[in-house]
């Protein structure tokens, strides 16, 4: 899996919102806390607001909050707004790819990674990650060495 910095940049955002609480946090704070460009942020930020994930505060106590309850929403709900499919082949989504031949079964190994994908995450929240309390599944996978190579 490759996750593109505007991915990483936007999950990371989305995890301070969700430790911060209900109270506004500006890009500025939200850039520093993580070592971010505030610009390249703000941008990631637009984006997350259109997709009814972030709302934005105007004002001296302005910034940004979650639009929902942090368990509410998940990684992919996150990388779907930034990034669109979580899994494509060539830009496509993996059922609109044909293969023959000898490579005809790659198709299901796309669709079956994407299925593997969701599984994580679709169940990891905001909240899990906030809190630093990942779920027993996630824990598990993490757990094998071999993860790590």
């Amino acid at each position: 899996m490759r996750l593109s910095a505007r991915v990483d940049y936007a999950l990371r955002a989305a995890a301070e919102l969700a430790a911060a609480g209900s109270g506004p946090t500006t890009v500025g704070e939200l850039a520093k806390g993580q070592e971010m460009p505030p610009k390249y942020l703000e941008n990631i930020l637009l984006q997350m607001r259109r997709a009814g994930l972030v709302r934005g505060q105007r004002g001296p106590e302005g910034g940004y909050v979650l639009a929902r309850p942090a368990s509410q929403i998940t990684l992919a709900d996150v990388i779907r707004a930034v990034d669109g499919p979580l899994a494509n082949v060539r830009g496509e989504r993996p059922e609109h790819v044909g293969y023959t031949g000898a490579a005809q079964a790659l198709q299901q190994v796309w669709i079956a990674l994407r299925a593997s994908e969701r599984a994580i995450l679709e169940e990891v929240t905001l909240e899990h990650i906030a809190a630093g309390d990942l779920p027993k599944r996630v824990l598990e996978l993490t757990a094998d060495p071999a993860a790590w190579d």
